[in-house]
């Protein structure tokens, strides 16, 4: 089904592309489903790792690490992720080890973003590094920022109806629904937060520029989906490899996994209260 007709919650890998696309590759073209291959495919548990150790202080069951292993069908692509959940003084920390390898036997090209859909409310806010000034528009509703592939100052842009703070989150009747990308991130600049105040809340991502560049925003306040029914309330914030949801639309950001290699990167989210 398409990835709109579910409930478009939870966390999904995009993998080999976010947006629906059709790709050359040595055995011929490849089409790639919207959102990529992953979110729609049942994973595998990989080793049951630490699951079943008990926490020394809480004495609660929780699971401490695990692998999943999912299989890509538009290209032949694997993606194994270990998550390991610790506990940290001001809450918890969830890190992730993602392991690619091309199952083929010719090479492929390929993207990845992480896509967390994270609920929010009005006067939530998310943060980013001060050294980030500009961003990328993938997609504005309405155009409200411009069309796609123009910069947009952060935090505070121009609109046709004045400057808007991006960094917070606005009501569920503003109808706002835009993508939006930063990077190529130098080294410092790999987190992002979302703080939630009123959930007493603070989700920091902590990433590797090196390995992942880029980082994506889908800020979502009541403008999708566009067919009639509820609407969503989220913001996405989406470490990625590369500054464009297609996997079609190439640059010097487009990279290529030879039959049989290898690649690896990190990710960490920090739940913190406050």
């Amino acid at each position: 089904m398409p990835f709109d007709a579910g409930d478009a919650s939870g966390w999904d890998e995009c993998l080999p592309s976010v947006a629906a696309c059709e790709v050359e590759t040595a055995r011929g073209p490849a089409k790639i489903p919207d959102h990529g291959d992953l979110w729609r495919v049942e994973w595998e548990t990989q080793a049951p790792g630490d699951q079943g150790k008990r926490d020394q202080k809480s004495g609660s069951g929780v699971p401490l690490r695990v692998t999943l292993k999912g299989e890509c069908f538009s290209l032949p692509l694997t993606l194994e992720r270990t998550m390991a959940l610790d506990q940290t003084s001001k809450g918890w920390e969830l890190r992730f080890h993602y392991k690619l390898t091309n199952t083929g036997q010719a090479g492929v090209p390929w993207s990845w973003a992480a896509h967390p859909l994270f609920r929010v409310e009005e006067g939530d806010a998310v943060v980013l590094p001060d050294s980030i000034a500009a961003l990328r528009v993938e997609g504005s509703r309405g155009n409200r920022l411009g069309s796609a592939g123009v910069e947009v100052r952060w935090p505070m842009a121009h609109t046709a109806a004045g400057e808007a703070d991006l960094r917070v989150v606005q009501p569920e009747r503003s109808g706002i629904a835009e993508k939006l990308f930063a990077g190529p991130l130098k080294a410092g600049e790999g987190w992002c937060e979302l703080v939630r105040p009123k959930a007493g809340v603070r989700i920091r991502f902590g990433f590797d520029p090196a390995t992942t560049p880029f980082l994506g925003m889908w800020l979502c306040y009541g403008g999708w989906p566009e067919r009639p029914g509820p609407k969503q309330m989220c913001a996405a914030l989406e470490p990625a490899t590369a500054p464009v949801d297609s996997l079609a639309q190439g640059g010097k950001w487009t990279r290529n996994l030879a039959a049989g290699e290898v690649f690896t990167w990190p990710l960490a989210v920090g739940i913190e209260r406050i």
